[in-house]
Order: C-alpha cells, then sequence, then structure tokens
C-alpha cells in the first residue's frame, strides 16, 4: 500500500545565519510580551519559551517576509505570536499526553501541576490574539484565528485516534496538517502577507509551511524510534506509551508476519512501552524507519518547489536550508 520513493538527499553545508540578529528581535518581544501581574504565569510561561526550541515557526514569518523586500517591525511582533501559539499548544500537549520531558527538562506539567499549565497555556493563546489585534490587518486575524481553530481540531482528532492500531495513513496525515503542519503553513503565509505577495505567490509560501511542517513532523515521530533521549529532549518511546499509531508502526505493520502484527496492534492498544525493544526491532527489520524518512523527503522537495517564485535571495536560500534540516537532524 504505501511505497515512498525519494532521491538522494543531499547534505547542505551550514551556512552562516541571516537571521541571527531579527531572531534576537523576536525573543525580546517574547520576553517583553510575557510579562504579566500575576506570578505563577511569569514563572511558567518563562519556564517554558526559556527552554529555547528550534523557533522554526517565527523564523518562516521572518524569512518569507525579508524575502517578499519586508524588513519593517511588525514581522517581529507576528513572529512572537506565532511562538505563543505554539508554546501554548505545547504546554496543552504535555498535560494531555502526561509527558514529563520536553526539550531536556521538566516539562511545566510535571513540575507545576496540570491546572496550572491549562490556564498558563490559556493566558498565551488570549496574548496571542492581543497581540495579533494590534497588527491592525483583517487579514493577519483570519490567518491566525483560522490556524489556531484548525490546530485545535488536530489535537481531538489525535486524541481520538490514541491507542487505535486500524487508522488508516491518510487518518494520520491529516492529524498532521491539522495539528503541526497548519501552524508552519500560517507562519509562511504571514510572512507573505507582510510582504504584499499576489495571491498566487501568498498560496506558494503557505504550501511551503504546509509540506516543511508536514516534514517536520514526519521526522519527529521517526526519532521516537530512531533517536535517543539525550538528543531528542524527550524520552523514546513516548509514542509508544501514549498509544500513537504513527508512520513507522503503520508501515511495520504492513510488512511484518501475522504474528509480529498483533504484537505492535496490542503494544499500541494498551500503550506497553515495555515491549519497545520488541517493536523496534520489527520497526527496523521492515524497514519502515526508511520509508519513514523518504515519505518526510517527499514533503522536503514539495516544499523546496514551492519557492520557484521568490527571487534569489539569503532569505530564500536559508528557507531551502531548511528543507534539508528538517530531514537530516537528530533532534
Amino acid at each position: 500500500m504505501l511505497e515512498f520513493t525519494a532521491p538522494t538527499p543531499t547534505i547542505a553545508q551550514p551556512m552562516a545565519d541571516p537571521m541571527a540578529e531579527a531572531m534576537q528581535r523576536v525573543d525580546a518581544v517574547i520576553r517583553e510580551r510575557l510579562a504579566s501581574r500575576v506570578a505563577l504565569i511569569d514563572q511558567i510561561s518563562s519556564y517554558i519559551v526559556s527552554a529555547g526550541g528550534k523557533r522554526i515557526r517565527p523564523r518562516l514569518v521572518l524569512l518569507f517576509s525579508q524575502a517578499l523586500g519586508f524588513e519593517g517591525p511588525e514581522r517581529y511582533e507576528l513572529a512572537a505570536t506565532v511562538e505563543f501559539i505554539h508554546t501554548a499548544t505545547l504546554l496543552h500537549d504535555d498535560v494531555v499526553d502526561e509527558s514529563a520531558l520536553r526539550r531536556g527538562r521538566a516539562t511545566a506539567n510535571s513540575l507545576f501541576g496540570n491546572a496550572a499549565s491549562v490556564l498558563v497555556g490559556d493566558f498565551l493563546y488570549s496574548r496571542a490574539f492581543q497581540m495579533m489585534v494590534s497588527a491592525n490587518r483583517m487579514r493577519v486575524l483570519e490567518v491566525l484565528a483560522d490556524a489556531t481553530n484548525v490546530i485545535a481540531e488536530g489535537e481531538v482528532l489525535q486524541l481520538m485516534n490514541m491507542h487505535d492500531p486500524d487508522l488508516a495513513v491518510e487518518q494520520y496525515l491529516r492529524v498532521i496538517r491539522f495539528k503541526t503542519a497548519k501552524l508552519f503553513e500560517a507562519s509562511a503565509r504571514l510572512g507573505a502577507l507582510l510582504g504584499n505577495a499576489e495571491a498566487q505567490l501568498e498560496e506558494e509560501c503557505a504550501g511551503y509551511g504546509r509540506a516543511l511542517g508536514t516534514a517536520f513532523q514526519l521526522v519527529d515521530d521517526l526519532l521516537d524510534y530512531e533517536g535517543n533521549s539525550d538528543e531528542l529532549g524527550k524520552n523514546v518511546g513516548d509514542d509508544l506509551r501514549e498509544g500513537k499509531p504513527t508512520l513507522p508502526l503503520l508501515i511495520a505493520m504492513e510488512r511484518c508476519s501475522a504474528g509480529e502484527r498483533e504484537l505492535i496492534r496490542h503494544a499500541i492498544q494498551h500503550g506497553e512501552l515495555q515491549r519497545l525493544p520488541e517493536v523496534l526491532a520489527i520497526v527496523r527489520a521492515t524497514g519502515a524507519l526508511e520509508a519513514t524518512r523518504e515519505a518526510a523527503q517527499q514533503e522536503a522537495d514539495k516544499a523546496r518547489a514551492c519557492l520557484a517564485g521568490l527571487p534569489e535571495s539569503h532569505a530564500r536560500a536559508a528557507l531551502i536550508e531548511l528543507c534539508v534540516r528538517s530531514i537530516h537532524r537528530s533532534s
């Protein structure tokens, strides 16, 4: 059923970060906008944001706006806005998934409790909406309000799919498109809007974000069975513990023996982390990891193709490099 083919990947040489100064400006906005008169909100939101992360979504806002010739200060505010939305989803995710580790540190819910984490996630969502209103552009509001709603739908879809070993690949990909790729798409689209891109180019920029976000999540799901906890910053096997039927497992179940398939099905249904070594052996033997990476490579190739309408620039080159780095990473 699943047949993925991909060209031999080419590893780009690291390049100087053209957005280093701009990202510092975004971090300054984040710190400023985190301020609250409620001490616990300050404590929790500062804790999770200070953990860092790749900041890919705000970077997309900056890169697309710069690629289209816009360098006004509004881009820093909108870049920080999408990071706040992302951070809010992380707080809520960790509560739902009962996660104890993220980015190599204890999760906020494990330190401060579930109730506090959920409420501070709500604060970050509402702060993000205050920030997007300040942009005073109806289209910006439309894009981010739509993205936030779709992300919430994705969270619910994922919850419905938990512990379901009969999940179809298309259903799994739908969750990725909603839960992860949608904010990538919105971030790229915001950059295009700031740059006053024509409608077709705006859609191509959004398409880049959607494909890159899909590739990024596919690699995340792959690393849960291929990486190690120190590099990932989370516990290997968390997806199995949570009963998430991700692509490596779905592919493995299509290719393995009936007995092995039943073992994986049972592990998904019951979140049997103790069966992880056996599941890993099956996933590796069936080539499911390689097939998942090939699927991610196809999405990265789609993303790169969407950049054809952008003029040559350092920003465009950085967007191309993101396509490569989204695939060839260990965390």
